[in-house]
């Protein structure tokens, strides 16, 4: 074996970094966060005394809270991230975070439940768009894609987690839980250091950060309006078909599903999604084409989730888990962004566009409100689902292929 081999460091070793492994242990926090509602919305809605014929329309009430928050805290973070570092939001976000999931945990209203779901969601808006950034300017393009990869898979666990948590605790000590990871993280970080990328940027006389060079130039533009939309797909699975699984069984004539079970198996089977979709990525070295089998996928199963006959709790809850599997192109989707913009606007770009995404779970589910009463919960439903995916592959086709893309670039005025 020649020096140059030996000295070289392995796929492991380079995957394995702390800025990694931190990255990927902030997005399992995130995602926690982010699905614990889903899980605990019924038990906590009717602790709060909540009508059962007012859980939805309230859930989704809160529901909006949260994205709101992610909406503004993904621009906020995003541009923080650009201007001070990525270390920065992965610091400020997730204290954030921590205290506001505490403080869900002593709600004992619906006014302080709605705020404090917002200030969460400002907090988590940071996490996974800093951290998929960090990861892509620390690792080479060619195995770039293995890192986001185990930041989504880690990720999505998180969402796992959430359900085990909430069925051995009660929901108030899931939220405590939940706050209590987050500031262990915060300890963690202490030992990452920031992207040799983003430094000799930061030493240079180059804006960042300034979200008005997207906005104001057609091509950006066009290129973030994009990133946004191939990922609609995603959150309208994970915004409408799984948090309000329960509405769905009942339209289908089934009783006694569990929201947590739902999200728990949905995201289950994203885990294997977002590996799959991640390795078949570097062996077609081609982010599109799987992207974009995904969403073909995604779209069959929306259809076989609505409209396939099914009357009994298992068969149901094996769609969800298969729902899962065909929505697990999040990790892919999110790298895309980050590739497409250079190193001044490109944790902007990663922050924010995920957070968009998240953020259409509130049209969407106005939306899903207004077809309801005409249309009903399933041909609503169908509806939506077959043009999120319509809007999304158009995107695809117009974007460009990222997987060789250098990252050491920036964006000029």
């Amino acid at each position: 074996m020649s020096i140059t081999s030996e000295s070289r460091p392995s796929l492991l070793s380079q995957l394995l970094q702390v800025p990694v492994i931190v990255a990927a242990l902030g997005y399992l926090v995130d995602m926690y966060d982010l699905f614990l509602f889903s899980v605990v919305r019924v038990p906590s809605l009717k602790a709060l005394n909540v009508p059962t014929d007012q859980l939805l329309t309230e859930g989704i009430r809160l529901l909006n809270y949260q994205m709101a928050g992610m909406l503004i805290g993904g621009v906020l973070w995003g541009i923080i991230a650009d201007k001070k570092g990525r270390l920065s939001v992965l610091f400020g976000s997730i204290i954030m975070y921590s205290l506001a999931n505490i403080g869900n945990g002593f709600v004992t209203s619906m006014d302080q439940y709605a705020i404090l779901r917002f200030i969460a969601g400002v907090g988590l808006a940071g996490e996974l768009g800093a951290g998929i950034t960090l990861v892509t300017e620390v690792l080479p393009k060619e195995i770039r894609g293995y890192g986001t990869t185990l930041v989504a898979t880690l990720g999505v666990l998180g969402a796992i987690l959430a359900y085990f948590v909430a069925d051995l605790f009660a929901w108030r000590i899931s939220y405590f839980v939940g706050g209590g990871m987050g500031l262990v993280l915060l300890v963690l970080r202490f030992n990452v250091f920031e992207s040799g990328i983003f430094d000799k940027v930061k030493e240079k006389s180059v804006d960042r950060g300034n979200i008005l060079m997207i906005l104001t130039n057609w091509g950006r533009l066009s290129k973030y309006l994009m990133a946004i939309l191939i990922g609609l797909p995603i959150w309208f699975v994970v915004g409408i078909l799984i948090t309000f699984s329960p509405e769905f069984g009942i339209a289908k004539g089934i009783e006694g599903i569990n929201a947590g079970k739902a999200v728990m198996l949905a995201f289950s089977g994203q885990v294997f999604g977002d590996i799959v979709s991640g390795l078949l990525s570097q062996y077609m070295k081609s982010r599109k084409k799987v992207i974009g089998l995904f969403i073909i996928l995604s779209l069959a199963m929306v259809v076989g989730y609505l409209l396939i006959p099914i009357t009994d709790l298992f068969s149901f809850y094996v769609l969800c888990a298969m729902l899962g599997f065909c929505n697990g192109y999040w990790t892919l989707f999110i790298t895309i962004a980050a590739e497409l913009f250079g190193t001044n606007l490109r944790a902007t770009v990663a922050t924010t566009v995920p957070n968009f995404v998240r953020g259409a779970t509130i049209p969407l589910a106005a939306l899903f409100v207004q077809f309801k009463p005409d249309l009903g919960v399933i041909q609503g439903a169908l509806l939506i689902g077959v043009a999120t995916s319509a809007v999304a592959l158009l995107a695809l086709y117009f974007i460009e292929e990222t997987f060789t893309k250098d990252m050491d670039f920036i964006e000029k005025e």
